[in-house]
């Protein structure tokens, strides 16, 4: 798919030549980037961008100014794409705690469209680390689209069915559709969506996509190009803030404890180049944290108070850190062949060449079945690393089935003697169970009767066959870590993140006292993670009565000696965190949906969903479009949009029915393709409707025909059959031939009741 995207920017490119500027030697149509720099992303966004859906060549042409250019024969399909020019461009970030919330307000042009002409717009928008779409708001002259979301059992919604219309067709890029826009229309575009804050050795790291590319920029020196940019930064508590990476060249608008602003504004002379990178640090050696607490509005649909609990692992370079004893359980099925198995083994290898001489580990391999590296826990030393590297090589060999149970049954068994140490699980996979919700109460059975420290189980999923809410469920009961790499190209480096963050575990065992004592509450999540050096922890949750004004956090270090941490708890201050505690309910809440199948459950998270803009499983983004008019009182007036309090009279239109996106969740798994060994990713695109049709009638038409002919008597029939005889045949099937194609095309054109 991304690579039909590309050919089209590309022909789009090349169809954007057509377009004629003036006179002005200085104003000349996009170039595409010299064949020896280009690269296989080349066209692919790397900040918001929008697209005119060209599919007729002929109505290419400057809406000011046209050239009356010969007519173009034939049409583009698929449509080409021609990248819109983009008039101004606003970004404001506000980074709360681990998450920054991004919203861009951009201005662009359909400039390569006539003026009697429409065509379709296509909006690309890539998102930063683990980014999630919150919402768009379109602005026409005459309409506005916005996006809002809605129970997934709504009536009356008209589907999109392809994800380019509206959808993910990449990690971290969304794609959607606007109808009918009008040659030389300004759009008027808000986006906004979230996405987390990358933190390693104590330093908090924003990359925000945000690099235009030269063909973008409008055509002419005397069209202004406004570039603004505000940032803003709370950690919700009094501490020192140390700036470290800056990107554009911002203006420091207020300085406090904990709370940083910037601006940048300017008449530019072409955009932004390059990501918007912002990087800080909080100084300091040892662990720290905070407690913030906040009530909650008016119209939310859980009155209880919120809390949330940040805890920072601060500068642990020196520190002593776990010995480990690790288990990689590793899913070998035949959908892991090719990149995914040779990217897993990549990234494997790597971390086992980084365990010290005390750590211990071993190796399970399994599709129906399992393979063991050691019967028992090898001890790293470098002949052992280099033998399991090798092991590696010879034994990941991909093969039929997935017996999850059967593997980390046996992984738990390699560790029931863990004794001064951390014992690790690590569960990597692509597929699906069908005794996923067994596995999981086995798992939180076992683990509830082990003395001291029972196994960290951290779970990661490749593609989106696996169940991504069955392995985030498991790594909650096992108290560790989840991660998941959705195509094929951040498998190595998604997969290395996780064996670095589970493995740097400072201060595990982690229990908040005083929060049994308050009433009605809910932690998320309820298993409580270790505290890495690689990440800072983030408990939230609701409650009622009175918090206390300390609490306190007690855990054990390295050296296997308990302490207790102080977290000072305060009242939330111009910063309101509602969203990033309804994301881990959301989460949460999710998991135990799908695991106790309560149907409650499921509701509970719809309505917080659609209160708080956050995508869940349990809900659909609709694309809703409001278009309504008024005329003077004589009937001859300029059509306008309706505004409040006007004395004219209205016309209604008819209200264009709500358009439910393709589900932009992560689903709960797919069992048949994981039955039948599919690659992730190779699964192709559902046809369109029409196309089903034909082929699903042709096919029942084929086989009704091969059935009555494939017989032996029939063939003999045949073979002994005069000319008069065959021509009358051939006239005869020709005949139901015809009758066939008629069929067809009523069911088409006139779908009967048993299509829904």
């Amino acid at each position: 798919m991304l690579e039909d995207f590309m050919t089209a920017v590309e022909d789009g490119i090349r169809l954007s030549k057509r377009i004629y500027f003036g006179k002005d030697r200085s104003v000349a149509p996009p170039k595409p980037p010299p064949p020896m720099s280009k690269s296989p992303q080349s066209y692919l966004p790397t900040a918001p961008m929008v697209y005119a859906v060209i599919s007729n060549p002929a109505i290419v042409d400057n809406p000011d100014m046209p050239s009356y250019q010969p007519h173009v024969h034939g049409g583009c399909d698929p449509p080409a794409l021609i990248p819109l020019q983009m008039n101004g461009v606003a970004l404001d970030v506000d980074c709360h705690l681990d998450t920054a919330f991004v919203r861009i307000t951009g201005s662009w042009r359909v400039h390569c469209v006539m003026g009697s002409k429409s065509c379709d717009c296509r909006i690309a928008v890539p998102l930063g680390e683990q980014g999630s779409i919150l919402g768009l708001e379109v602005d026409l002259p005459r309409k506005s689209f916005c996006t809002e979301l809605s129970a997934t059992d709504e009536k009356g919604l008209d589907r999109v069915s392809r994800v380019e219309d509206g959808g993910y067709p990449k990690p971290n890029l969304f794609m959607l559709t606007i109808p009918h826009v009008d040659g030389g229309t300004n759009l008027s575009i808000k986006i906004s969506w979230s996405q987390k804050l990358l933190y390693h050795d104590g330093e908090f790291t924003l990359n925000v996509p945000f690099s235009f590319p030269e063909y973008v920029v409008p055509a002419g020196k005397k069209i202004p190009k406004k570039e603004k940019i505000h940032l803003s930064v709370d950690l919700g508590e009094a501490v020192e803030v140390l700036c470290r990476t800056i990107s554009h060249p911002l203006k420091e608008q207020r300085r406090l404890a904990g709370k940083l602003s910037f601006l940048y504004e300017s008449e530019v002379l072409a955009w932004s180049s390059t990501n918007f990178c912002f990087s800080y640090r909080v100084p300091t050696s040892h662990i720290s944290g905070h407690v913030l607490l906040q009530s909650p509005s008016v119209d939310d649909i859980d009155q209880r108070d919120m809390f949330c609990i940040h805890i920072l692992p601060g500068n642990q370079q020196n520190k002593k850190v776990f010995s480990r004893k690790l288990v990689y359980v590793v899913d070998i099925s035949g959908s892991m062949q090719g990149k995914l198995l040779g990217d897993t083994k990549n990234a494997l290898s790597s971390a086992l060449s980084q365990l010290q001489p005390r750590d211990s580990f071993n190796i399970i391999a399994f599709n129906g079945e399992t393979i063991l590296f050691s019967p028992s826990l090898m001890f790293a030393t470098k002949e052992v690393i280099e033998d399991a590297i090798q092991w590696i090589g010879i034994n990941f060999v991909p093969g039929d089935g997935t017996n999850i149970l059967l593997a980390l049954n046996q992984a738990l068994e390699l560790l029931v003697d863990s004794q001064d140490s951390m014992p690790i699980i690590f569960l990597i996979t692509d597929g699906a169970a069908e005794d996923e919700r067994h596995i999981c109460h086995t798992a939180e059975s076992r683990l509830s009767k082990w003395d001291s420290i029972h196994p960290r189980i951290h779970t990661f999923g490749i593609g989106r066959f696996c169940n991504h809410y069955f392995l985030r469920m498991l790594s909650i009961i096992g108290r560790g870590h989840y991660d998941a790499a959705f195509d094929a190209d951040s498998i190595e480096s998604r997969l290395s993140k996780l064996f670095s963050r589970a493995s740097s575990a400072v201060f595990a065992n982690l229990v908040i006292d005083s929060l049994d004592k308050l009433d009605e509450v809910e932690v998320y999540p309820d298993h409580i993670p270790d505290l890495s050096s690689e990440s800072p922890l983030l408990i939230s949750g609701r409650y009622r009565g009175n918090f206390p004004e300390l609490i306190k956090a007690g855990g054990i270090f390295a050296d296997m000696k308990s302490s207790v941490i102080e977290l000072k708890v305060q009242k939330a201050k111009n910063i309101s965190f509602e969203r990033i505690v309804a994301m881990q309910q959301i989460s949460a809440c999710t998991c135990q949906a799908w695991l106790s199948e309560e149907k409650q459950l499921e509701e509970k998270v719809a309505k917080i969903s659609i209160r708080t803009g956050i995508i869940s499983e349990y809900t659909l983004m609709l694309l809703v479009e409001k278009e309504s008019w008024k005329i003077d009182a004589e009937g001859e007036g300029k059509e306008k949009q309706v505004s409040g309090g006007s004395n004219l009279k209205t016309h209604d239109f008819e209200v264009p029915r709500p358009k439910a996106l393709r589900n932009l969740g992560l689903g709960f798994g797919n069992l048949k393709a994981t039955a039948e060994n599919i690659i992730p990713g190779a699964e192709e695109e559902k046809l369109p409707e029409a196309a089903e049709i034909i082929i699903k009638a042709a096919s029942n038409c084929c086989g009704r025909l091969w059935g009555f002919c494939c017989c032996m008597c029939c063939i003999e029939a045949c073979s002994k059959m005069n000319n008069q005889c065959a021509i009358l045949l051939t006239q005869a099937c020709t005949a139901f031939a015809c009758f066939g194609c008629l069929e067809c095309c009523v069911e088409i054109c006139c779908p009967g009741n048993d299509r829904s």
